[in-house]
């Protein structure tokens, strides 16, 4: 196996992770929901964070954790996770029946021949009911037929999931629909995700599903996460690894997607696309260098991307470059590149290592 020398200087990008910001965005979500308990959302490895590392921060004060991975709700098992553990897509086939069983896994149910397999399981269930979102769930006539499977458990919960919380559609007809469909049942319930949680209280039900805003990211456009009192809890940052001076009509990187109309002074940072940062993010995306806020300039390749520090005389070859968290929000970088905060924190590649916040 070749391996560096023990002298050889490591790539200088890095994911920094603040588990105090996530135990903080954990009591800004904890406020609204009242004496409702709270689903810690850990899917798609704790959004990209690191699973174990977010369920460390969180383990003596998440009421549970929802996620979609089986392998991973196994691995917070055996690492001696106690607390419920909600999988957000159910079971795939009834084969993976006596693993539930076996680690004490409450699935959300969403079709009727889910329930039906599960009737001689004796697990707590959710059920997922389609009020308008029209991906997964119950409709109305298959209510009643799923409660009559499980009429002997005194362990059912009905949930719903909001498809414009954080728009302006709101909640109003999704949980109207909800109510109908519930009836006069007395069955606890679990609705609102981040958005619903923060805007709306008469969603708060029994269980909430506290997503985004655990990781410092917030679930609306027109509302900054620092407005909302989050905290980041991921900083992607690297090094400058390169200064030069162009010439008005040089063009910078690939496709010669960028021209310079005047003399100016350009870096490179040591972070691109196979890093996980987005590839379509255009000129002019923000970015900190040595915490002085520039932007982008030209194509994101895949281990370089390009800034412009004509205005930054003072910056120079290892100074921190800042792609987003501390100083500079993922919301507004995704923004910048046309997509959200989650893509941004899910697509960080397993190349980039990570760092404990100091």
């Amino acid at each position: 196996m070749i391996r560096p020398s023990a002298n050889s200087a490591a790539r200088p990008i890095r994911a920094r992770f603040d588990a105090g910001a996530l135990r903080h965005n954990h009591a800004v979500a904890r406020r609204p929901a009242g004496s409702a308990r709270l689903w810690c959302v850990v899917k798609a490895n704790g959004y990209g964070h690191g699973l174990a590392r977010v369920v460390d921060a969180l383990a003596d004060i998440a009421d549970g954790f929802a996620l979609i991975e089986l392998e991973s709700a196994i691995e917070l098992r055996e690492a001696g996770v106690r607390q419920p553990l909600l999988m957000l897509e159910g079971f795939y086939d009834a084969d993976e029946l006596p693993l539930f069983a076996e680690f004490r896994l409450t699935p959300v149910l969403h079709r009727l021949d889910q329930v039906e397999a599960l009737r001689a399981a004796a697990l707590p269930v959710h059920l997922k009911l389609n009020t308008g979102m029209n991906r997964l769930g119950l409709e109305a006539c298959e209510l009643d037929r799923a409660l009559g499977l499980l009429a002997d458990r005194a362990d059912v919960t009905l949930m719903t999931h909001f498809a414009d919380a954080d728009g302006r559609h709101g909640i109003g007809a999704q949980l109207a629909r909800f109510h109908d469909m519930r009836g006069d049942r007395s069955l606890p319930v679990s609705l609102a995700n981040s958005a619903a949680l923060l805007r709306y209280p008469e969603a708060r039900g029994d269980w909430a599903r506290s997503g985004i805003m655990l990781y410092g990211g917030s679930p609306f456009p027109e509302i900054s996460a620092g407005e909302l009192g989050l905290e980041p809890v991921m900083t992607l940052e690297s090094e400058l690894i390169g200064v030069r001076d162009i010439s008005a009509g040089d063009h910078v990187g690939y496709g010669c997607a960028f021209t310079a109309d005047r003399p100016m002074r350009i870096g490179v940072v040591a972070c691109g696309y196979a890093d996980g940062y987005p590839r379509h993010a255009p000129t002019g995306t923000p970015i900190l260098i040595a915490g002085r806020r520039t932007r982008t300039l030209g194509r994101v390749s895949m281990d370089k991307l390009c800034v412009d520090l004509t205005d930054l005389p003072k910056v120079s070859l290892g100074d921190t470059a800042t792609l987003w968290g501390r100083g500079l929000s993922a919301d507004e970088v995704a923004a910048a590149a046309g997509t959200i905060s989650y893509e941004l924190f899910c697509a960080v590649t397993a190349r980039v290592p990570w760092v404990e916040a100091g």
